[in-house]
């Protein structure tokens, strides 16, 4: 592995870190996440729009210029929709 992409690696690793320790701090972020995301999961551009409104309801902030690790939690939310619609 190339030292650029270890030191990518380590800097996602870093976000998810201070993420989860946000998430475990306050329990209500993953449930506010998850309603934001159904909110407007079928609109367009709804990535943005669940960013943004996620950065203004909770204490994650997404910025506009997305990281790694920021499009990860977007997918995971995603992922989290696609399970529940599953089970129904």
């Amino acid at each position: 592995m190339s030292s650029a992409s270890e030191s990518r690696q380590a800097r996602v690793i870093d976000e998810l870190r201070v993420f989860i320790k946000k998430v475990l701090s306050d329990p209500t972020i993953a449930v506010k996440s998850v309603e934001i995301a159904r909110k407007y999961r079928d609109q367009p551009n709804a990535n943005e729009l669940i960013a943004r409104e996620i950065s203004a309801n909770t204490n994650i902030r997404i910025p506009e210029s997305w990281s790694d690790a920021d499009r990860m939690f977007l997918d995971i939310l995603d992922e989290v929709l696609d399970d529940e619609e599953a089970l129904y």
